[in-house]
């Protein structure tokens, strides 16, 4: 059976997505920069009101994913700190001042994060070579790699994300997202064969997921 994972920036948006059969959320802050590392109050409640899965995303900062030594060592510390409060995940990726992976830094924190399993983010569509840079991922010990087949959006980077697939050979799961919409994600399904899926479901730009969105979205998928 094929999976949903919504992004949520509020607690509203987590309830929304746990009511509407959604597989895992994604806890953020930070919507207008793409996600941030939400704070403890906000899991601890998250965590009382879900049952589901609950990934947490680990992202001091807006902007490129190049991080200094005291925002490392930031990162470090909120695993370590939320591996307390009984999520199942986190989300996170450390590029390199060549805009590569940064091998040594993403693996420290998924060993530091284990048992529970990381998925890397869109840090992922900045990287020119693809097909590299999902093999330093799995070699660092991810779960899942978010991505939009390097481009801004799924359906323009469609194609590279059915090359991820069949490269991935279930090393590694291809999680599709960036603007993926009840409306084409029949489509990503056909052509790209992945098996997880990935939207904030927000449709009006207000910061709530929608309710009728995620229906659709998990009704489509087979």
């Amino acid at each position: 059976m094929n999976k949903l994972e919504i992004a949520c920036f509020n607690l509203e948006s987590a309830q929304i997505a746990h009511e509407n059969r959604a597989d895992r959320i994604e806890l953020c802050d930070g919507f207008e920069v793409g996600g941030t590392t939400p704070n403890v109050e906000t899991i601890k409640r998250a965590r009382k009101q879900l049952t589901i899965d609950l990934y947490v995303m680990i992202r001091p900062r807006g902007g490129n994913f190049v991080y200094s030594k005291e925002e490392f060592e930031q990162m470090k510390q909120d695993i370590l700190h939320f591996k307390s409060l009984q999520v199942e995940g986190f989300v996170f990726g450390i590029l390199d001042g060549n805009n590569k992976v940064d091998i040594e830094r993403n693996a420290e924190l998924v060993d530091l994060a284990k048992p529970f399993l990381c998925t890397f983010h869109r840090a992922f569509d900045e990287i020119s070579d693809y097909e590299q840079a999902l093999e330093d991922v799995i070699s660092c010990g991810f779960s899942t790699v978010l991505t939009s087949g390097t481009h801004s959006n799924v359906m323009d980077g469609i194609d590279v994300l059915k090359k991820l697939v069949h490269q991935a050979q279930n090393r590694i799961t291809i999680m599709p997202g960036g603007r993926l919409r009840s409306t084409n994600i029949k489509h990503i399904q056909k052509v790209t064969q992945a098996k997880f899926y990935h939207s904030s479901a927000i449709t009006d730009g207000n910061q709530i997921a929608n309710a009728t969105e995620i229906f659709n979205l998990k009704n489509n998928l087979k």
